[in-house]
């Protein structure tokens, strides 16, 4: 990312929508707090102004959810947010939504994509720039802060209250990102108690000085948050990776704190919008677990599985919620057809404050849901290289000899590269038993290749689930070590 990158492909994307009968149209531009982020997102705005859109630009970082909203509210063609999400500090990325909401997926992507490099041929001088764009007015943040407010449930769950006895108490940390800010403003907003925020991460921050990786998923990145939370007795602990898309719960129980996966807070927010009667289709990745579509099934409520992403998983029609492992929830389509953590933050802080009037808590729920349905737990294994063909390698390998069973089951391999009825194509491998399932894909933002792994057992087999947690461990861990024979790869 370098501003030469970031004028080219304003330009392609300024072309394209000329191309396709949107000159003059609303561009929405936002950007993080990294490195060069404002620079890359004022660039952005001149050069879509130089091409006759209307180019409104965000003046200061701001969640990539605010972006996402205001592409309907503002009434946009086309949206821009230049961040990198949770990627290490020494990157930076360029997302494109189209006026539907959702982020680009093929053939947009590719026509785009040709525009850019036509207009990588020319001198950069040559790119036509403006001074006409706008600055976003703050009612686009004011409408977004009363949307995500409004979705506390009626009525209003006493622990949440500001004259409760005892108020529901939380850590929150935004990972040295933009969430703060706007989090306090719906907290307002909405009348909830006040968290407790880890100072040392509160500030924007690109250089992410105390985490290795800005990701709520890697290890260590809450320990500050979780030790904060031991201290002040807390109830549970929120975190937003650095543009607050993606949101981490991390709950207290008899081993202490653990942060809940990607597929046990999409099954727990599923389980509640399910329970209370919202209706539409209920949606998530096919790297993620198979509980939610299980769930579905009991209750009624349609279901379907997308490939990878919230360009997939934001488009799908009438859409009630979807989410995917990677800490990805959409709570709100109607507003936002992307993931949103911070809309996420409240569904969460909802539902917690239900299951404290009720003398529970998330795992309370967590834990019906599994002895009704069946235990599904889930893992990852992942493998890090720059060598590309490393990665390529692995996947021709599993390829060519796929294996005749997985965990001592018969498996059925599905290359997904050549599609399904349900799937377009994409460069990953299904491998199902009966108890276990394994998806392997090779990484789409970071260069790993990932393994995403579930093992299931039936309900009469979860009735006592400190049993069938313990199985179900020994079962992940055995998985690991079998697809990491077959790659021919160390993982961690």
């Amino acid at each position: 990312m370098n501003r030469v990158v970031v004028s080219r492909a304003a330009a392609g994307l300024a072309r394209y929508l000329l191309d396709n009968g949107q000159g003059g149209g609303r561009v929405l531009v936002g950007h993080d707090a990294r490195h060069g982020s404002a620079t890359f997102g004022r660039d952005t705005a001149e050069i879509l102004a130089g091409h006759g859109l209307d180019a409104v630009l965000v003046p200061q970082p701001v969640p990539t959810p605010v972006v996402a909203y205001g592409i309907r509210a503002l009434g946009c063609v086309a949206a821009v947010v230049v961040t990198a999400s949770h990627n290490p500090a020494a990157d930076n990325g360029y997302k494109v939504y189209l006026g539907d909401g959702s982020q680009i997926i093929p053939p947009v992507d590719g026509e785009i994509a040709t525009r850019i490099a036509a207009a990588s041929a020319e001198p950069l001088a040559s790119l036509p720039r403006a001074a006409t764009w706008r600055t976003a007015a703050p009612q686009l943040q004011e409408a977004y802060v009363a949307r995500a407010a409004s979705l506390l449930s009626e009525p209003r769950p006493r622990a949440l209250a500001a004259d409760s006895g005892r108020p529901l108490r939380w850590v929150y940390t935004p990972l040295h990102g933009v969430g703060l800010a706007t989090v306090q403003r719906v907290i307002d907003a909405a009348g909830l108690p006040a968290p407790t925020v880890v100072a040392e991460q509160a500030e924007p921050d690109p250089d992410f000085p105390t985490l290795p990786f800005p990701n709520p998923e890697e290890p260590g990145a809450l320990d500050l948050a979780l030790g904060l939370a031991a201290r002040t007795g807390a109830d549970l602990v929120i975190a937003h990776d650095p543009d607050a898309d993606r949101c981490a719960v991390a709950v207290h129980g008899p081993d202490g704190w653990r942060m809940l996966r990607g597929d046990e807070l999409g099954v727990l927010l599923g389980a509640d919008l399910l329970e209370r009667g919202v209706r539409g289709t209920y949606a998530n990745s096919v790297v993620s677990s198979t509980l939610l579509a299980r769930m579905c099934a009991a209750a009624g409520a349609p279901h379907t599985t997308t490939l990878t992403g919230f360009k997939w998983i934001g488009r799908v029609p009438d859409l009630a919620f979807g989410y995917e492992e990677a800490l990805g929830y959409c709570t709100d389509p109607e507003a936002v057809s992307d993931k949103d953590g911070i809309t996420t933050m409240v569904r969460v802080l909802d539902l917690a404050g239900r299951c404290a009037d009720a003398g529970g808590t998330l795992s309370d729920v967590l834990d019906r849901v599994m002895r009704t349905h069946g235990l599904h737990a889930t893992d990852q294994l992942s493998f890090r290289s720059e060598e590309t063909e490393l990665i390529a390698g692995a996947m021709r390998r599993l390829r060519d000899a796929a294996p005749a069973t997985l965990g001592g089951e018969p498996v059925r391999t599905v290359d997904l590269r050549e599609g399904t009825p349900d799937l377009p194509p994409t460069d990953a491998v299904l491998l199902e038993a009966r108890t276990s399932r394994v998806v392997v894909r090779p990484s789409g933002t970071e260069p790993k290749l990932k393994c995403y792994l579930e093992v299931r057992a039936t309900p009469e087999e979860s009735t006592d689930l400190t049993t069938a947690r313990e199985r179900a461990t020994g079962h992940l861990a055995g998985l690991k070590a079998e697809i990491a024979l077959l790659l021919g790869l160390d993982g961690s």
